[in-house]
């Protein structure tokens, strides 16, 4: 029993931080129809700024955070100004393309500032072991989980009754409907470029208090895509509750199978899903007339 919840706080923190990630992702592809291979990375990037700023520049993890969520804005903009703005009307497979280098641009970037050995990353959330009914956890993970909800929570509730929020959903639906009501649609283009950074910024600061930088994060952030095709990739609630289902998912398999087959477990689950429902649990099924 201890064992047991040990592994569901475990998977329920993975889970939420991937669902973090995986929020970015589903907003960029609802607002601009793009599918965003670079969302890892943007998480690895944000691990690694806020590891510059505490460990090598020395700031507070406050100020280091506030400044790291505004490198990742400001690069989420310059990326959809400058990479994918001039890709509009260009063929999907073009734009896939890019995104996937956008990906090895910004993990070139970051091996070559950084280097590519693990670093060990000073804490901001205590990490001294909690007991909860017999199992021990570390108060890092409990924590974690406390912050990732509660921003989910705060971007659900920006999408649902802030006037920013509800014209990116009416973007999402019909983008020329928007138009004719007055929406600027590359603003809001902006707008989920940078939103998807940051909430991938969080996720990577909250991935490095808990296991430290190194190459490996951007294996964490791989899981996002996963996480996306499971819950729908047009689905806010369906990224939640499938970062949830997958961190559970890894947590149980490692813990009462072994390491190996909870690193796999993702994509098996992403070919599952392909092969059987290819919308997601909560993706909407999209019939066209031809």
């Amino acid at each position: 029993m201890d064992l047991f919840i040990q592994l569901t706080l475990t998977g329920l923190t993975n889970g939420a931080i991937l669902a973090l990630a995986a929020l970015g992702f589903v907003l960029i592809y609802k607002s601009s129809d793009v599918i965003n291979f670079a969302q890892g990375e943007f998480l690895l990037v944000g691990a690694y700024v806020i590891f510059a700023m505490i460990a090598q520049v020395g700031l507070h993890w406050t100020i280091g955070m506030v400044l790291t969520l505004l490198i990742a804005v400001l690069l989420g903009v310059l990326v959809e100004r400058l990479v994918l703005r001039p890709l509009i009307g260009e063929p999907i497979i073009s734009v896939i393309m890019v995104t996937i280098g956008l990906s090895s641009l910004l993990r070139a970037i970051v091996s070559t500032i950084w280097g590519n050995q693990p670093k060990s990353f000073p804490p901001f959330i205590p990490s001294q072991p909690i007991n909860i009914l017999g199992a021990t956890v570390g108060a890092d993970r409990l924590w974690a989980l406390v912050i990732a909800a509660v921003m989910l929570v705060l971007f659900n509730f920006f999408f649902t009754r802030s006037r920013e929020g509800i014209a990116m959903r009416a973007v999402a639906d019909d983008q020329q409907a928007a138009l004719s009501m007055g929406i600027s649609v590359k603003k809001i283009f902006a707008w989920a470029w940078s939103i998807a950074a940051a909430t991938a910024a969080i996720g990577g600061a909250l991935v490095a208090n808990i296991v430290g930088v190194g190459p490996e994060l951007a294996g964490f952030g791989l899981r996002v895509f996963p996480v996306v095709i499971l819950g729908g990739l047009d689905s806010i609630p369906g990224a939640i509750v499938g970062g949830i289902i997958i961190g559970l998912l890894e947590a149980y398999t490692g813990g009462y199978i072994g390491q190996g087959l909870n690193q796999v477990l993702p994509f098996i689950v992403l070919i599952i899903i392909l092969m059987i429902r290819p919308y997601g649990l909560f993706g909407q099924e999209i019939i066209e007339r031809v």
